[in-house]
């Protein structure tokens, strides 16, 4: 008898099936930090996650109705310890195994969160806290691990530290990875986090921010901080790179390698693209360098010194408006969506497919459609100043900073955009939109071009309700005072 034949097609049209599903695997994950106002509910964006199909989040904290929202999800979840926890954690093993049971074991049963990491502070090595954390982040890393184990979830629950990438470096006067190295002030603490992070088979975090080698150098090669730039390559021995996220990781990799640990496992905790706050943060920066990144992990061939798929997180997926920025008026634009959850440009995050976009939060609740600006018929402008910089002093106005979307309004612009900001932070408060009789509400969007003015989201469902009654209880109180003045 003889042999069939193999069905071409048939396995053809398999092949194109189970692509997709090899392209999208666990690797591309995403941030969700909530250092902002009028967020929206987490069931919202955990509905995003699904939409979007993210099956691994990070998260900077053990928020409560965060991790409510995950319970029933398949989402691979890493979940955050403070820096600010960190003194207390490295001295009291009972404080950590009280974490532990709390933010852990609570949630870790069938049906529950998928909790795969905890991350033990955030980047506590950085140069700017000056070694605050430099004796506390180990003991607390050790810790924590231990309460994982003796709750018998070590074997599948890790802890891990996220290091930013200024922890390792290349010297200047060869500056390419195969000289790479930690910072000869943290080394000893590095490797002996890496060698229990290895003990324990955990993986080792780091941050890194191609933006910020731009951001940080105006002589920096643009095309290197992107995946698709051909006009320059480094060449190391024979590696060539192409990219400066390649170099940086491998720079990391030859400082494993160094300390004895060139099998070290790596996951990239953040890394991502700003769009506002500075003038390489745009929407098209953000989609050609996330774009670039997602195709380039998906792939799969890792850097020229490990030729393996590269875990990353994205950071981030919403807009933080009260970050600090001390580091730069980009730090409050990182997400790929607004603050209400629209996506702020088209994005495939499957590495296969053209012009596939985002999926935004679906049924967003807002604020009346008013707006608070300057009042076109002020005469006395002498406290404008003054009240521009007390209305972003409390809100987000960095926007307009060089560089930004708004950074082309005019002056009477520019207070508008303050005056607004700072209203709709407040809840659209009626005595807020005064300054000094400065401004006016207006039910006329004030937006232009590239430059929004928000209206935001309701904190929930009976928000604008309650601001209502209360103007009217105010107004009413108002009268009667008037009324027994008058008596």
């Amino acid at each position: 008898m003889a042999k069939a034949r193999p069905d071409c097609k048939a396995f053809l049209i398999l092949f194109l099936v189970f692509l997709p599903m090899v392209a999208s695997g666990r690797s591309v994950g995403v941030n969700w930090g909530t250092m902002a106002n009028h967020q929206l509910p987490p069931e919202k964006v955990v509905q995003m996650l699904k939409d979007n199909k993210f099956d691994k989040v990070k998260l900077f904290e053990a928020d409560e109705k965060i991790m409510g929202a995950l319970i029933g999800t398949d989402i691979e979840v890493m979940v955050a310890i403070p820096n600010y926890m960190l003194q207390d954690m490295s001295g009291d093993s009972g404080l950590a195994a009280d974490w532990v049971q709390e933010n852990v074991t609570n949630y870790s049963y069938d049906g529950g969160v998928h909790i795969k990491y905890v991350a033990v502070g955030n980047e506590p090595f950085l140069q700017t806290y000056n070694n605050s954390f430099l004796t506390v982040t180990m003991p607390a890393l050790r810790n924590i691990q231990e309460a994982l184990n003796n709750a018998g979830l070590g074997s599948r629950v890790k802890a891990t530290v996220p290091f930013n990438a200024d922890i390792y470096y290349s010297p200047d006067t060869n500056p390419v990875p195969s000289a790479g190295d930690f910072r000869a002030d943290i080394r000893d603490h590095a490797i002996e986090i890496v060698q229990f992070l290895y003990e324990n088979d955990a993986p080792f975090t780091v941050n890194i921010y191609p933006f910020l080698s731009l951001y940080s150098d105006e002589y920096f090669p643009i095309d290197y901080a992107f995946f698709d730039g051909p006009n320059k390559s480094i060449n190391d021995g024979n590696a060539v790179y192409n990219n400066v996220f390649d170099a940086n990781l491998d720079t990391l990799l030859w400082a494993l390698k160094k300390a004895g640990y060139p099998d070290m496992e790596i996951i990239v905790g953040e890394v991502g693209w700003p769009t506002d706050g500075d003038k390489h943060a745009n929407t098209d920066n953000a989609k050609r360098f996330n774009q670039g990144l997602i195709r380039h992990v998906l792939r799969g061939e890792g850097t020229p010194v490990r030729n393996k798929k590269v875990n990353v997180y994205l950071f981030s997926l919403i807009d933080e408006n009260a970050k600090s920025i001390a580091p730069g008026s980009f730090e409050r634009h990182w997400g790929l969506f607004e603050f209400d959850g629209k996506p702020k440009y088209e994005l495939d995050l499957s590495g296969y497919k053209k012009n596939k976009g985002l999926i935004g939060a679906q049924y967003v609740e807002y604020m009346p459609k008013k707006w608070c600006v300057l009042d076109p018929d002020a005469e006395d402008l002498s406290d404008l100043p003054d009240s521009i910089s007390y209305a972003c002093s409390l809100s987000d106005c960095t926007s307009l900073g060089y560089g930004s979307s708004c950074n082309h309004l005019d002056a009477n612009g520019n207070a508008s955009y303050a005056f607004n900001m700072y209203y709709q932070v407040q809840n659209q408060r009626s005595w807020d939109c005064d300054f000094s009789g400065l401004a006016i509400v207006t039910d006329e969007n004030p937006s232009q071009g590239d430059c929004h003015f928000p209206v935001m989201i309701a904190y929930g469902s009976s928000v604008t309700l309650q601001m209502e009654i209360f103007d009217i209880l105010l107004a009413l109180v108002g009268g009667s005072m008037m009324i027994l003045l008058l008596l």
